[in-house]
């Protein structure tokens, strides 16, 4: 979903696989549906791939996949082929799997390396491997480390997940260069090493605005990302306020792995500059906001006379609040306080959800949009999916 409305805010509608043909955590896709649907789309644009979906089913299930290598990269054909009929680019990625979940690492690893050898040929624009969960252990480090020492310049190494797609989103979206300027609510505590990354904040930061299509700047910038990783809130919240009268911010919230900081988004609020910035995220672990808080803004930022659509962008802020901040940070918690955790597959569940979710509703930010339904798509409290319409 959110990848799609990043793609859209310029306008135009993203060519997106319908959520039937994708999997869940426990039912893979099915790469002949796929490899159709593919087929079947318009030549004139750029794709992008999560390549785990179509190599063994989706990130999920490339972790536990019976594939051999050889079949693996068989069914990804269909993205090589499409690469070589259309002429347009392909910006694609595939993950190291995490531990101790991952069954077959060498497999995944000679995977990794065949797709680098196809990016050294031109398959790719931007291939970027990545790796999530780096937990203390987890050799996806070290393999991606070789992997980095010969790979080709259009291959991106370091760790990420679920913020790829968009930040890939962003780099065929919004190819023109931009510069980005990064700041901390705490510069000294970012130096340390963060959570399911295991590298200081700072780097995951660089890692993660070059791979979005951004020059790291110490000056001035097209845009200030504001992380928020640690103190005061209310000065951050004023400070984030200050920087809005010079120019561009996106503000990341990382000091809680998929928990945002509520007093610092209350008082964002109160000084009503949610709808003026060009991005948030605090849904989930730094990197995957530091990732999505770079990408959105960096489609929405104005380029070559092209300006993201008003309407579309605060609709995505709108929707960013209500995810990040409203359910991460409020609503999930609430949910969990009311319903056990194995009890929320249930229709009872369902609706307890919209019943308490609708007590945060109507949402203003530029506009003010009401909650029309609300559901619990896995079965778990981990995330929603909701629909928000404007008043």
């Amino acid at each position: 979903m959110l990848p799609a409305l990043i793609a859209d805010l310029r306008g135009g509608e993203a060519a997106v696989v319908p959520a039937a043909l994708l999997g869940n955590a426990t039912r893979g896709a099915d790469p002949a549906a796929l490899a159709a649907w593919l087929a079947a789309q318009p030549t004139d644009r750029p794709l992008v791939a999560a390549l785990d979906a179509l190599a063994y089913g989706g990130l999920v299930q490339s972790r536990t996949s019976p594939l051999s290598a050889e079949q693996a990269l068989a069914r990804l054909a269909p993205i090589r082929e499409w690469a070589a009929r259309t002429g347009q680019p392909v910006y694609a990625f595939v993950t190291l799997p995490r531990e101790p979940d991952a069954t077959d690492r060498a497999r995944n690893l000679a995977v990794a390396r065949a797709l680098v050898g196809w990016a050294r040929e031109g398959v790719f624009r931007e291939l970027h491997v990545t790796w999530d969960d780096a937990l203390p252990g987890n050799p996806a480090p070290q393999e991606g480390a070789a992997l980095a020492a010969d790979a080709p310049a259009n291959v991106r190494v370091y760790p990420g997940a679920d913020e790829v797609l968009s930040m890939l989103v962003a780099r065929a979206r919004a190819p023109q260069p931009a510069t980005v300027r990064i700041e901390y609510s705490d510069p000294e505590k970012a130096k340390a090493a963060v959570r399911y990354e295991g590298i200081p904040l700072t780097q995951s930061a660089v890692n993660h605005a070059e791979a979005s299509g951004y020059t790291v700047a110490t000056g001035a910038a097209d845009l200030t990302l504001y992380v928020y990783n640690g103190g005061d809130p209310r000065r951050a919240a004023l400070r984030v306020s200050a920087l809005l009268r010079a120019g561009a911010v996106a503000v990341a919230d990382v000091n809680q792995v998929n928990l945002g900081n509520v007093r610092l988004w209350s008082d964002l609020s109160t000084l009503r500059q949610n709808a003026n910035l060009r991005a948030l995220a605090a849904w989930g672990t730094p990197g995957n906001n530091l990732g999505t808080a770079l990408a959105h803004a960096k489609v929405a930022l104005p380029a070559a006379g092209v300006a993201a659509d008003p309407v579309r962008q605060d609709a995505l802020l709108a929707r960013e609040y209500a995810n990040d901040v409203i359910y991460s940070a409020e609503l999930r918690a609430a949910l969990r306080r009311a319903v056990p955790e194995t009890a929320l597959n249930t229709p009872q569940a369902q609706d307890k959800l919209l019943s308490l979710a609708r007590d945060y509703f109507p949402l203003r930010l530029g506009g003010s949009y009401t909650l029309e339904d609300a559901r619990l798509p896995w079965g778990r409290s981990f995330e929603w999916d909701f629909d928000l319409q404007p008043r």
